[in-house]
């Protein structure tokens, strides 16, 4: 059932701006407050750490971090995007005196700000920059193939490519740790029908729909993903969880000290991302991120409701920009505008609807005997 404003089973949290326009599985307690805010608080509880406790914490890390990377070339890993949580990281990388190898992915999609905030870093930080390019036809490629599959999470593509990549330039560097921007305070909150990181569901994605094979897109195998956490060569730390991470002021910060420069929206530093955030999301799948986004900064006591309803009234796309983004990407994809309407009016399908490994026995039976190898 598709519910609009006007529905009078609509509902919207009490506290935030999460709604069952978002995501109609969504529940709330007596007092009208929604099931995000509550995972929020259990998040933060088990994963943030303030205060005098979480700048230890952030100490011994980095400490340890220095440790494992004495005579070698490299202290640590950190993929850029040119976004706020990576620069920030970079930003306290330099402080702490870190040796920081900074690698970015690009896909085909990078916006011009992007580059720019990139080279900002490096000239800023003096860091070593590694840039990992992905075969830009077998990207496009799967890309088509999602488009075609109807599923909600093609950006699933870029960040499963992005994680194997980091893995894999970890092992071949022998480098012990990788800084993680992920974070609790502004990117925790976001309804798993939105998403789908399944290597699984992205072959079975491709084998139906794709047309070319893949031999360099980076796609760890789940038997090597699960031995090389058994193994533990590296560790990933995400240090915004230790320190005082308020966006807005981070966003002055880095603007002062690394020439930073704003996008605008979260993760719009990719012309792709900005496009499906913006126009796919919206028109396709009824899905405004925006209301997650904003939500976890009401819950994290960096925005008000208010302001995060004054913020939601703003056009999701400017009207000129949408136009030039649209016939970029169609471009870009060899499509037609024609064709990509009609991708938009196909009705949407669930990820499910194609192949999901729900383990690695799951995938490969044959190694059920063998499990005690792989436990913890």
């Amino acid at each position: 059932m598709v519910i609009d404003k006007n529905d009078p089973y609509y509902r919207q949290c009490s506290l935030s701006i999460m709604d069952n326009i978002a995501d109609p599985n969504i529940t709330f307690d007596e007092k009208g407050i929604c099931n995000y805010y509550y995972e929020y608080l259990k998040a933060e509880n088990e994963k943030v750490f303030k205060g005098a406790e979480g700048e230890r914490k952030f100490k011994e890390i980095i400490i340890q971090i220095k440790a494992d990377g004495k005579g070698k070339k490299y202290d640590c890993i950190l993929g850029v995007s040119g976004g706020v949580d990576s620069t920030y990281l970079a930003f306290l990388a330099k402080q702490e005196g870190l040796r920081v190898l900074c690698v970015h992915f690009d896909n085909g999609w990078n916006s011009e700000l992007a580059v720019k905030n990139i080279q900002s870093i490096i000239e800023k930080c003096g860091f070593d920059l590694y840039t990992y390019v992905i075969d830009w036809e077998e990207f496009k490629d799967i890309q088509l193939a999602y488009l075609k599959a109807n599923v909600i999470d093609i950006e699933a593509i870029t960040d499963i490519a992005i994680f194997s990549a980091l893995d894999i330039i970890c092992k071949e560097k022998k480098i012990k740790h990788i800084l993680d921007g992920r974070n609790v305070v502004t990117e925790i909150t976001l309804p798993n029908s939105w998403v789908c990181k399944n290597t699984s569901n992205l072959k079975d994605i491709h084998k139906k729909f794709g047309k070319i094979p893949l031999k360099t897109y980076p796609i760890m195998s789940p038997i090597r993903r699960r031995l090389l956490a058994r193994l533990k060569p590296f560790h990933s730390w995400p240090l915004l969880n230790y320190v005082d991470y308020n966006k807005e002021m981070v966003k002055k910060l880095i603007s002062l000290e690394l020439g930073w420069r704003d996008y605008g929206g979260k993760h719009y530093e990719s012309v792709f991302t900005r496009f499906y955030q913006g126009y796919i999301l919206p028109n396709k799948f009824k899905v405004d991120k925006r209301k997650a986004h904003l939500s976890n900064l009401i819950f994290s006591h960096q925005l008000t409701k208010e302001e995060a309803l004054i913020e939601l009234e703003k056009p999701i796309y400017p009207i000129h920009l949408l136009q030039t983004d649209k016939e970029f990407v169609c471009k870009k994809l060899g499509i037609t505008q024609e064709e990509l309407q009609n991708y938009i009016n196909t009705p949407a399908k669930m990820h499910s609807e194609y192949a999901l490994s729900i383990s690695l026995f799951d995938e490969y039976p044959i190694l059920k005997p063998f499990k005690f190898i792989f436990k913890k």
